[in-house]
């Protein structure tokens, strides 16, 4: 009986200025066992999809047919908030097939994208650490030292559809301006370590600004991250969970801080950004 067990982590996307273009893996993760049963089925305790539509069972099925198999999914990712949970889920069912059967190319990033509708969260849970997305392409940076994250995740979630929708058909030339030497700064300061140019380069004007009325408290956090001790924060993907950027001696200091700030609206999870992406945790073929 040909089984895998494999280990995806979740993702944060349109990281400041890097709207579809810049991601970073997180060290919340989603698990799938996949095994040659005989006969089709889902097990999991969360509260998704337990047949064909199941993300994990869509990516396997890209590369090969499921019906044989029994896919057992655990996670420690919130479901909802901007996290990537979608695209850990693709990127397991993805690995799971090629582990398996060898079935796809090497490269499992177009098929995900695919799938996904968009690369940077699958690049990142493929890949780990950061990674910078240009047309089917990306690029991987390496998580620097001392860089950890502390992420506020609200209670209540906001379609991507409808954050999507929120955002203008035209940008002012300025603000693309704008956001593209941001985009530059934070990918420099991330190549070098350097916490100055990060802070620097978290800054937006084009895709955060107009979701503010979707999630106010959460555009709130992201304004006064730097007064809770963080270099600064992002909106995480859609939103509305908050990713504040931390120097890992304030991290936990930066969590104390922030639980005070969204209490009654929010939970706050110290889970740092992961340097490994889609990994084969035990094999069986």
């Amino acid at each position: 009986m040909r089984r895998c067990t494999v280990r995806v982590p979740a993702s944060s996307a349109n990281l400041g200025p890097g709207f579809d273009v810049l991601a970073a893996a997180l060290d919340l993760h989603v698990e799938v066992d996949v095994a040659e049963t005989g006969r089709f089925a889902v097990r999991s305790e969360l509260p998704i999809a337990l047949n064909r539509r199941n993300l994990c069972v869509r990516g396997f099925a890209a590369l090969h047919p499921p019906d044989l198999f029994a896919f057992t999914i655990r996670s420690d990712v919130p479901l909802s908030g901007g996290l990537g949970t979608s695209a850990a889920a693709i990127v397991a069912g993805l690995t799971a097939a090629r582990a398996l059967t060898g079935a796809g190319d090497d490269d499992l990033l177009p098929a995900a994208s695919g799938l996904e509708g968009h690369p940077d969260n699958v690049a990142a849970a493929l890949l780990g650490g950061f990674v910078v997305c240009a047309g089917a392409r990306a690029e991987r940076i390496e998580v620097p030292a001392g860089l950890e994250a502390v992420l506020a995740v609200p209670d209540d979630a906001v379609r991507t559809a409808k954050a999507r929708g929120a955002m203008p058909t035209d940008v002012a030339l300025r603000d693309a301006v704008f956001n593209v030497g941001h985009a530059a700064l934070l990918v420099l300061g991330l190549v070098r370590g350097d916490r100055d140019l990060i802070a620097r380069g978290l800054a937006d004007r084009v895709h955060q600004p107009p979701r503010t009325p979707l999630y106010p408290r959460s555009m709130a956090l992201v304004e006064r991250a730097t007064e809770l001790g963080a270099l600064g924060a992002t909106i995480s993907g859609a939103g509305p969970s908050v990713l504040l950027w931390c120097a890992a001696e304030d991290a936990a200091a930066v969590a104390g801080r922030a639980e005070a700030e969204v209490a009654g609206w929010a939970r706050v999870l110290r889970a740092g950004f992961a340097r490994e992406g889609a990994t084969v945790l035990t094999r069986r073929a």
